[in-house]
């Protein structure tokens, strides 16, 4: 008798967009989503999406939720999931029968949290003044224990793969494909050409950056803020730059 389950269940990191609802407005929505599908099919067409209506005052009610979500199927895009929120979402989601992603819960939460972490005192304890030695012993600062090293990524990552540095920079010493995809928490660092996807600071770290020494991307995106190749000036193909966020803008410039 064969013992071995007929299933192998693993959880694993995919790559799903998220649609953050700052306005409902269900044609306009699907407006928006019909032209980026069209702008750039082979990212955003047939596209996992989780719905997030955290941003909104109000839940909407279901047969609006249902409008939505029938309204972006019709423009391309495959809603799976509803971003984990209120308790009125979460009866939301039951209603729909889709699932809440605690993931993108997660990451809001972590944004949120974050001014109380500055304001722990522990590293403005130093006393500087009343300890001039320190002057002379500056390196025991940051030691090896505390630095997370970043994920080195030294094969191809060819079409249909994606590779994912959690919490942590990605480098990649050779060819990102075309259809293919690199993704960190941090900043990412690409030493050959850029064909397919970048996207830094998955988590929403905002100071994340992507460096490319031959950039010929079908999209980058910094904390949620994208460009896709249509978008970006024909002078940069080619080229190695820099891709950035600034007062929530991508900034790309040449790096010569």
């Amino acid at each position: 008798m064969d013992f071995e389950p007929a299933g192998e269940l693993k959880i694993g990191q995919v790559g799903i967009a998220n649609l953050r609802i700052r306005t409902l407005d269900v044609d306009r929505l699907v407006d928006e989503m019909r032209g980026r599908v069209q702008r750039a099919p082979k990212l955003f067409g047939r596209a996992a999406v989780v719905i997030d209506f955290g941003g909104l005052t109000r839940t909407p009610d279901e047969a609006t939720a249902r409008a939505l979500i029938e309204g972006l199927r019709e423009a391309g895009a495959l809603p799976v999931a509803l971003a984990y929120g209120t308790s009125e979402i979460e009866r939301l989601s039951e209603a729909l029968g889709l699932p809440l992603l605690a993931k993108f819960r997660a990451s809001y939460e972590r944004d949120d949290a974050a001014p109380a972490q500055d304001a722990k005192p522990s590293r403005r304890e130093p006393e500087a003044p009343a300890k001039p030695a320190a002057k002379s012993t500056p390196a025991p600062v940051a030691t090896a224990a505390n630095v997370a090293p970043g994920m080195i990524q030294s094969a191809p990552v060819r079409s249909g793969q994606q590779v994912y540095a959690d919490n942590r920079d990605l480098t990649v010493l050779t060819t990102v494909g075309a259809g293919a995809e690199v993704i960190a928490d941090g900043s990412v660092h690409i030493y050959g050409p850029l064909r397919g996807r970048a996207l830094a600071g998955a988590q929403g770290n905002e100071q994340a950056r992507i460096f490319c020494r031959e950039f010929h991307a079908e999209l980058v995106a910094i904390a949620g803020h994208y460009k896709v190749m249509e978008e970006i000036p024909k002078e940069l193909r080619g080229k190695a730059v820099q891709i950035w966020l600034e007062d929530q803008q991508l900034k790309i410039a040449a790096l010569d």
